[in-house]
C-alpha cells in the first residue's frame, strides 16, 4: 500500500503525518510506503520545517531526513490513498485529477474536518502532532487488510 500525506508547502503537517504514520508501520511491519508533498513549490528539495522536525523527535519519530516535495500529476498513478490536510489542499489536488479513479483516491487525512497549519503559532506544533498521531492510529485500524 502506498499513502501521500499532502499539505500546503509539505514542511509542516504533511511531513509529520508522514514520519508518524512511517515510524507506526515500520512498527508494525507492514508493507506499506509512505511519503509526502505540498501542493506550493516554495521549499522543494529543504528539510521540514525545524519545529515540525523538533516535535517529532520529542515523541521519538525522526523526520529530519525527508526532503520537501511538491505533488505531481504522477502521483495519481504511484499511491492508493492521498490525503490532504485541509480544504484548500483538497481543492488543489482535486483541480489536477485526470481521471474518475484519481478523485477516488483523494479525501481529507481527518474524517471530520481539518489539520490547522501551526506554521504561524510555535504553541500549535503539540496539538498538532497528538491530532496526527491519533488519526495514523484510526488509518492503520481502517487500512490494515492483515488484521
Amino acid at each position: 500500500m502506498k499513502i501521500l500525506m499532502v499539505c500546503l508547502g509539505n514542511i509542516c503537517r504533511s511531513p509529520l503525518a508522514h514520519g508518524v504514520l512511517e515510524h507506526m508501520v515500520k512498527e508494525r511491519k507492514l508493507n506499506w510506503e509512505i511519503d509526502s508533498a505540498g501542493t506550493g513549490n516554495w521549499h522543494i528539495g529543504e528539510q521540514p520545517d525545524r519545529r515540525s522536525i523538533a516535535v517529532a523527535k520529542k515523541y521519538g519519530v525522526d523526520i529530519s531526513n525527508q526532503s520537501c516535495r511538491q505533488f505531481q500529476t504522477d502521483d495519481f498513478e504511484n499511491f492508493d490513498h492521498i490525503l490532504v490536510m485541509d480544504q484548500n489542499n483538497l481543492s488543489d489536488v482535486i483541480s489536477l485529477a485526470q481521471r474518475d479513479a484519481d478523485f477516488g483516491k483523494v479525501r481529507l487525512f481527518l474524517k471530520n474536518g481539518i489539520v490547522p497549519d501551526p506554521y504561524h503559532d510555535d504553541k500549535q506544533f503539540d496539538p498538532v502532532y497528538h491530532m496526527i498521531e491519533k488519526r495514523c492510529l484510526e488509518l492503520i485500524e481502517e487500512l490494515d487488510t492483515n488484521r
